[in-house]
C-alpha cells in the first residue's frame, strides 16, 4: 500500500480530475449527449490509464534531469521513497489496463492504440531534441478528446468527425500555451543543461507572448466548435468566462515576477477544464 501511495503522488494521480473533462468533451460531442454506461466506464478507464502511462514514463525518463533541477530534486523517485522499479510496474500495468480499454472500446479505438502510445511513451524526449515540445506535449493531451470520439462513434475520418479533429487542436494549443508559462521558470537549468524549450531559447518576454497568442487561437478554435455543433447558449455564456480566466493568468505571470505561476498554471487551468465541460455539458441537454 505505502508503494501504491507513492507511485500515486509520484504522477500527481489528483491531476487526474482536472484531465479527465478533455476526455468527457468527445464523449458528449460524439453522443450528442451521454453514452452508454459500458462507453462511459471504460473511457473514464482508458484516460486515467493513459494519463498514468504518460507521468509515470515521463518521471522514469526524467529522473537524472530532475536530480540537477532544484524544483524537481524532491520527487519521490530522485529523492528514494519510490524505487524505479515500482515505478516501472506501475507504468507497465497502467499500458496493460489502457490497452484493455481500448480492446472493450472497439476495434477502431485498439488499432489506433500503438499511435497514442507513442506519444504517451515518446513526449518525455522532446524537450531534449525540439523546443517545440510545448505543442507535442498539448497534441499528447489532445489525443484524448479524440479517443474518445473514437470510441463512440467508431470514425474518425469522415466530415461529421471534423469536431474531433478541433477538440485536438483546441487542446493542443490550450496546454502548448500554458505549459509556456510553466518553463518560464526552468530557463536557467534548461540552458545549463542543453534543454529545448522556447523561453530557454527565445527568452521569457516572448515565450509569455506566444503564449498568450496560443491561448488567442484556442478561443477562436471554442468559438468554431461552438458554430459547427450548433451549440446552445450556455456554452457562449462559458466561453465568455474562459476567456475571462484566460486574461486573468495571462495577468498574473510577468517577465520579471514568475512568482505566481502556480496559481496561473493549477488553479485557473483547472477553473478553465470544469467551466469548458460543464458548458458543454449544459449546451447538450438544452439542444
Amino acid at each position: 500500500m505505502k508503494a501504491l501511495r507513492d507511485f500515486l503522488e509520484l504522477i500527481k494521480f489528483e491531476h487526474t480530475i482536472f484531465a479527465l473533462p478533455f476526455a468527457y468533451l468527445g464523449m458528449l460531442l460524439a453522443a450528442q449527449g451521454f453514452p452508454t454506461l459500458y462507453q462511459f466506464v471504460w473511457i473514464t478507464i482508458a484516460m486515467a490509464a493513459a494519463r498514468t502511462v504518460a507521468m509515470g514514463f515521463n518521471r522514469i525518463a526524467d529522473r537524472h534531469l530532475d536530480a540537477r533541477n532544484p524544483r524537481t530534486a524532491s520527487r519521490p523517485l530522485v529523492s528514494g521513497r519510490i524505487s524505479l522499479r515500482t515505478a516501472w510496474v506501475g507504468t507497465i500495468l497502467a499500458a496493460i489496463l489502457l490497452t484493455l480499454a481500448a480492446w472493450q472500446l472497439g476495434p477502431l479505438p485498439l488499432i489506433l492504440l500503438p499511435g497514442a502510445l507513442l506519444f504517451l511513451f515518446g513526449y518525455s524526449y522532446t524537450k531534449r531534441f525540439t523546443w517545440l515540445s510545448h505543442y507535442i506535449l498539448g497534441f499528447t493531451d489532445g489525443l484524448a478528446p479524440l479517443g474518445a470520439w473514437v470510441a463512440v462513434r467508431g470514425s474518425l475520418f469522415s466530415a461529421e468527425d471534423l469536431p474531433a479533429w478541433l477538440l485536438l487542436l483546441i487542446v493542443t494549443f490550450w496546454i502548448g500555451g500554458f505549459d509556456l508559462i510553466y518553463a518560464c521558470q526552468d530557463v536557467e537549468v534548461d540552458r545549463r543543461d542543453n534543454l529545448k524549450s522556447i523561453p530557454a531559447r527565445f527568452g521569457v518576454p516572448l515565450a509569455l507572448r506566444l503564449s498568450s497568442l496560443s491561448h488567442v487561437v484556442c478561443v477562436v478554435l471554442l468559438a468554431a466548435l461552438g458554430l459547427i455543433q450548433r451549440l446552445a447558449m450556455p456554452f457562449w455564456i462559458g466561453l465568455v468566462v474562459i476567456i475571462s480566466l484566460f486574461i486573468w493568468e495571462h495577468r498574473l505571470v510577468k517577465p520579471y515576477d514568475l512568482s505566481r505561476i502556480d496559481i496561473a498554471f493549477f488553479n485557473i487551468n483547472s477553473y478553465i477544464s470544469v467551466t469548458l465541460f460543464f458548458s458543454v455539458l449544459g449546451a447538450l441537454w438544452l439542444q
